[in-house]
Formats: structure tokens, sequence, C-alpha cells
């Protein structure tokens, strides 16, 4: 008896501690609501975060960390979140760019940035007068580039640890059905009529009656395209149904992608640009992303003149980097470009002697002009979308990803149920006339089959002796790069804390057109005296949504812009 006892006692313990167990980790990996969520727009964990633009796409990355995901797979399943619950930019028919330092050292930089159709060519946006048609480029079939992100995405995959079906169902999961906030609401209310311009067939987007906060958005198509990429990878994507339904689509609607661009298609690993900045190491994109020359300039030409010493948002601050952005994007506009198709002096418009040259003729308290500052001499709605990762064993990522405009071109395949980019006005469409972000180009970012699109894109991290300290990013089109410089110098210049850093009122310029953009509550006494300049300063709504880690003897402190529904999560 005593024995048996004893057995029993033993089998009841034992079934006791795997129930405990199993409870455990049900709660420890359980995903957040998708009918009952909100943001969380700052956080300090003990050893990681993840921050997005939904908060739905940052658990599905934080899920991956707890269960021994790193970095990179949770980037994956975020990007992939992404793409259902943040339609109009989050996506699988557009393209982007990560940039990562690895816990051994290593650097990564991966291009899946979309490309010219192979029947794409120069001046197939002009009529026969030589004007660009209006439109054409930003909305329906022909504006579209071939899309990158899966491709992205199974390139960054051989950098993770989970298996990549695991990384598809957060994704899966949240494509059956998910409450939508006020935000999406409103843009999905205010897209109904290009919804119906732009599509052959209807979309999970429209529906008769307007849409509210907490309804529901299912999307079964794109549920279906999604399992196919789970069960084939690359294959069920560029080749197979989901090929089909994109030539389909194509050819319904007068677009050039064919089952050849999409079986050609491969994202390319780069040599991630990197450059010290005031003791830190800063690493962005390399082309086609202008990011990693734009922002290696700006700061370059602020270095050494004391912008901690000028003072947050001082009038002497802020024209200072005025000046720095004008210089920088009149040579982005004259210079950058895809360099495999076309020679970009890249040392030469990084070097010092190059960027004190542009500098000397900058005059403090008197406003610069764009028609007598052009490009030195040499002998991108704002629908993108961030994401910053940091892991328990010290890997950090940095990913920005588009669809170009507000749902790209506004044309969602039939049948496989997401949305196609715009990416191909983010070429100069014709050189000298600006695209829908007002940004000018030459020859060297003209259209040609295959090429890729010169981008704005500024995913960073800076590192602190060595280690991840910052991991930053935001979209915004050709304000991406001003507001990552902005952010940067806020943290190690102006010394504000990373919450202020981000949420702070941001302001930008671009060269042409000659004006300073500010946000609505940045100050009026700023403003007054940069006009009293000489400057023209116009009032805009948000600029951009960044998405920040910061790591410190603290912890790991998250941001999420107050600028949307974007979230953090942290371990």
């Amino acid at each position: 008896m005593p024995v048996k006892s004893k057995s029993s006692y033993i089998y009841v313990m034992k079934m006791f501690y795997t129930l405990v167990l199993v409870l455990q980790t049900h709660f420890l990996f359980a995903q957040a609501d998708p009918f009952n969520y909100s943001s969380s727009k700052h956080l300090t964990g003990r050893k990681a975060a993840v921050v997005s633009a939904h908060p739905m796409a940052s658990d599905a990355g934080l899920q991956m960390l707890k269960q021994g995901g790193n970095a990179i797979d949770a980037a994956i399943a975020t990007q992939l979140a992404l793409a259902v619950v943040f339609p109009g930019a989050g996506n699988l028919g557009g393209g982007g760019f990560m940039v990562a330092h690895l816990s051994d050292g290593r650097n990564l930089a991966i291009d899946y940035r979309e490309k010219a159709p192979a029947a794409a060519q120069r001046d197939m946006y002009l009529d026969s007068s030589g004007n660009v048609i209006k439109g054409l480029s930003t909305s329906g079939h022909k504006a579209s580039g071939v899309p990158g992100t899966v491709a992205g995405l199974v390139a960054s995959h051989s950098y993770g640890k989970l298996p990549f079906a695991k990384l598809v169902e957060p994704a899966i999961r949240l494509a059956r059905g998910f409450v939508i906030t006020a935000l999406e609401a409103r843009n999905l209310n205010g897209d109904k009529e290009a919804f119906l311009k732009n599509n052959t067939r209807p979309t999970a987007f429209v529906r008769n009656s307007p849409w509210k906060a907490g309804d529901t958005l299912v999307q079964p198509e794109l549920e279906r395209t999604l399992i196919r990429i789970r069960d084939q990878g690359m294959k069920g994507f560029y080749e197979g149904e989901t090929a089909r339904l994109i030539v389909e689509e194509m050819q319904r609607g007068g677009g050039l992608i064919t089952l050849e661009d999409l079986a050609n298609y491969r994202a390319a690993e780069r040599k991630a640009v990197t450059f010290p900045y005031k003791g830190y190491t800063v690493i962005t994109m390399s082309l086609p992303s202008s990011g990693g020359v734009v922002l290696q300039q700006m700061l370059k030409m602020t270095e050494n003149r004391n912008l901690g010493r000028l003072g947050f948002h001082s009038p002497a601050a802020v024209q200072l980097m005025v000046e720095s952005e004008r210089r920088a994007y009149a040579d982005r506009a004259e210079f950058l470009g895809d360099t495999d198709y076309v020679r970009v002096p890249v040392k030469k418009l990084v070097s010092k002697d190059y960027l004190e040259q542009r500098m000397k003729d900058f005059v403090p308290g008197v406003a610069g002009n764009s028609e007598r500052t052009i490009a030195g001499h040499i002998s991108e709605s704002e629908e993108t979308t961030h994401l910053s990762v940091y892991d328990q064993s010290g890997n950090a990522v940095s990913v920005t990803t588009t669809l170009n405009d507000n749902y790209g071109s506004k044309t969602v395949i039939g049948g496989a149920g997401f949305l196609m980019n715009n990416e191909m006005d983010d070429f100069s469409v014709k050189p000298g006339v600006p695209n829908m972000y007002g940004a000018l180009g030459t020859e060297a970012n003209a259209i040609a089959p295959g090429k890729r699109m010169l981008s704005s894109m500024t995913p960073s991290i800076i590192l602190q002796k060595g280690k991840p300290f910052m991991i930053v990013g935001t979209p915004g089109g050709t304000t991406i790069t001003t507001s990552v410089y902005q952010s940067i110098v806020n943290v190690i210049d102006f010394n504000l804390s990373a919450f202020d850093a981000v949420n702070k009122p941001k302001f930008h310029h671009q060269w042409k057109p000659d004006w300073i953009y500010v946000e609505r509550d940045f100050p009026m006494d700023v403003r007054e005296a940069l006009q009293k300049m000489g400057y023209e300063v116009r009032e805009r709504g948000n600029i951009g949504r960044t998405e920040l880690i910061m790591i410190t003897r603290k912890g790991v402190e998250a941001v999420a812009d107050k600028r949307g529904d974007d979230s953090a999560s942290a371990l």
C-alpha cells in the first residue's frame, strides 16, 4: 500500500507539473487578441524589443523571440503581419531594405527594392509631345514595379533560426480577421473611389457601408496567398498560382509585369554603409537607397559645427540643419541612382574636402537659396513603414518597406488579395519633373528594364563601442532621411530622451521646392525667426512615424511614434 501510494503521489505530481508547464507555455506564447488590442508607445524591456506600425505586428515579432527566434525571425514575422494589418504600407506587393548588425559583428544589408519590368522603357509615362501623363506612374496597373518583399524575406531568413513556416503563421491567423483602428477606417473610406477605379475584381477593402473603428477586416484571398508562401517559400509567390494571378491582373489592367519578370527577381546582398559620427558608428543602407549617401552627407556637414551648443530647436541649429539638407538633396537629385546601371561618385560625395566645400557659402542667419545652391561639381505618400528589432543575443535589425503611396497603386491582385506598389513613380519619369513627393532626378534615375528605382528609405543602426546603441528608421517619402538625421542628432548632439527624439516636432527641407516644411506643433517663435532670416516656412501634417529602440544600461527602451497606431513590444 505505501508503495502504491508513493507511485500515485509521483504520478499526480508529474501531472501537476506538466499542467503548470503547459499553462506557462500557453500564456508565454499566447498572441495578443486581434479583436481587442491597444498600442504601447513606450516600453522598457530587460533584453529584447520590437517596434512597428501596428500592435499586432509588433506582437507577432515578439512571439518569435519568445519561441527562441532571433531578431531576423522577428523582423520577418513582423513584416508579414504588417502585410495583413497595415495594408496601406505593409506589403507583399512592394519592396524594401533590411540593415542588420549581428551579435558576431557582421553587418548585413539586403536590398529587395522593386524593379522595372522588362517591358518598361525610359519614356513610358510621356505623351507624344513629351509631357508627363498625369497619374499613369502613380495609380493603376502600369505604375507597379516587380515586387521584392517576399524575395527579401526569404533571403533574410538564411540568418534566422526558426522554420520559415512558423514565421508566416501569425500573418495567416490575422488574415482570418482582426478589428481595424479608427485611423485605418478613415484611410479605407478615403480611398474607396480609388479602389473602385483601379481594380478589375472585388476587394476586401471596399464595402457598401463606411468602415468604422472596431469593424473586422477579413482577407481570405490574402490568407491563401500567405499559405502558399508558407508551404512553398519563394515559389509560392514568384511561380505557380500566385504568379499566375499577378500576371492575369496585369493583363486585365494594362500592367507590364510578366511571368518572366517574377521568375527572374532576386533580392541582392549589398555592402552596408558604415561611417563614424562623434564616437559612434552609423550603419545604414547603400544605393539604390539614397539614405546611405544623404544621411552621411548631412551628418558630416554639421558634425564639427557645435550643434549641441546651439541648442535643440534653436533657430541657429534648425538653419544649419536645413542648409545641410538643402545641399544633400541637391546632390541626390543630380547624381544618385541604381549602381547596377549607372556610375555614382559615392566616395567623392561623402569625402571631407567635398562636404567642406559644399558648406563654404553657408551664412548663419541668412536663408540659402536653391537656385544658387545647386548640385556640387564632381570631376520619395509617404506610405512606407518601418520596424526595429533587438533580441536577447544582441542582434539588431532595422527594416523599411514600402508600397510608395498610401495603398500603393490602389490595385489589388484579383484572387491573391494583396496590393501592388506604385514605385515606378520613384524613377525620374522625366528628368527635371518632380515625382509625387516633389523629388527631382536626372538620367541617373531614368527608367530602364530591370533597374531598381532610387529610394529614400534609410533603415539605420548606431553602434557605441561596437555594440548596438540605437535602431531607428521611419516612413515618409523624401522626409525619411531628414527624420532619421534629426532622430540621431536629437539623441547624440542634443541629449534628448528616446521618447522626445521620436515625438518632438520635426522639420524638412529637400532643396526643391525651396521651403521648410514644419509639423503643426513646431514652435511658432522658431518659425518666425526662420522667416526673418528669409526662409519660407510651410506647415504640413505629420512627418514620418519613427520607430526607435535604444539599448542602455537600464535595459532595452522601445519607442513607437505618437503619429499613428504604432506600437512597441518588449521582453
